[in-house]
């Protein structure tokens, strides 16, 4: 009773309800939430801070910005299905979709200024190796058509792989530790409408998850700006249940030494004994090794399976 009492509070407020409601269509940040609402920042914060206490709204910080985003499914659902049951579109409905659109709008126009800027970078790197589509090819192979579960993409960056394997998730995660990548995926993230993708500000090494918490993971290209790459691969088998897959693409063995300082590549690619060794440390059993040749870059492929009690005890035997 008195749970429901917070929660109806809570929503005895018409901004508040405006809030819910747009939070259901894509998490905001309180700036963005003061833009659709017309209403200032502080106020907003305010009224966030009500719907976070009641456990509707979420709020996570991203360097200076604040992103707010629906709470837990078993509190907010009920919440949802009692709107849909007596709302009726009015004027705010409209304005504040009006203004929902325009938000979308201002983020897909700053991703495509941060890729006009960076550009040739980006192309300079990908010219070294097969095309991208082809090692996109590649991963959805090796992680076949069946659904994923609970997907995280370690090292999101721009949000491709939840872009391309978000559909196959019930739910995925992608985390990223610079706020500014996590803007661009969100943007490409809002433009491609994946209702079941969310992102978060992490460490990969400290990753936001349980142990045994998801199905599948994915280091797409992160593992050679890593300081430590065994421990992140520790990390990623540590969040997997058992039987869940890992799944990396890095670079093989090379000696551009150019990538070191001009790109902050921290380490030149990896052999597969190394890969296969840290799998081994971690309990994660490979299950396929791939080589993508076609430029001066070789692309790999490394695919583990975390190893279940039951696989333990008949390795044992």
């Amino acid at each position: 009773m008195k749970s429901a009492l917070i929660i109806f509070r809570a929503l005895a407020d018409s901004t508040r309800l405006r809030i819910v409601a747009l939070l259901r269509s894509m998490e905001l940040s309180v700036g963005e939430l003061a833009q659709v609402l017309g209403q200032s920042q502080p106020r907003v914060s305010r009224h966030v801070k009500i719907l976070c206490d009641a456990g509707l709204a979420d709020r996570r910080k991203e360097g200076s910005w604040v992103f707010v985003g629906l709470g837990p499914a078993e509190k907010v659902a009920p919440v949802l299905a009692a709107l849909d049951s007596w709302d009726e579109a009015d004027h705010w409905t409209v304005a504040d979709e009006a203004r929902l659109a325009a938000v979308r709008a201002d983020r897909a126009s700053a991703a495509a200024e941060w890729f006009e800027v960076n550009a040739g970078q980006w192309d300079a790197i990908r010219s070294l190796h097969v095309a991208d589509s082809e090692v996109e090819a590649a991963m959805a192979k090796a992680l076949g058509d069946a659904p994923l579960g609970r997907l995280i993409d370690i090292g999101t960056g721009t949000g491709r792989m939840l872009e391309l394997f978000g559909p196959q998730a019930g739910h995925a995660l992608g985390i990223d530790r610079s706020s500014e990548m996590l803007r661009l995926a969100r943007a490409k993230l809002s433009e491609r409408g994946l209702a079941n993708a969310e992102l978060r500000q992490a460490d990969l090494y400290a990753l936001p998850l349980r142990d045994g918490e998801a199905d599948a993971a994915i280091l797409h290209h992160v593992l050679h700006f890593a300081q430590q790459p065994g421990a992140a691969i520790g990390e990623a088998a540590r969040v997997l249940s058992p039987g869940g897959r890992l799944l990396i693409a890095d670079f093989a063995p090379h000696d551009r030494e150019e990538l070191r300082s001009r790109d902050a590549h921290t380490r030149l690619g990896f052999s597969d004994e190394q890969i296969l060794g840290w799998f081994e440390t971690s309990g994660l059993a490979p299950v396929l090794v791939e080589t993508l040749e076609g430029g001066e870059l070789t692309v790999k492929l490394w695919l583990g399976r975390k190893i279940g009690e039951e696989t333990k005890k008949v390795k044992a035997a």
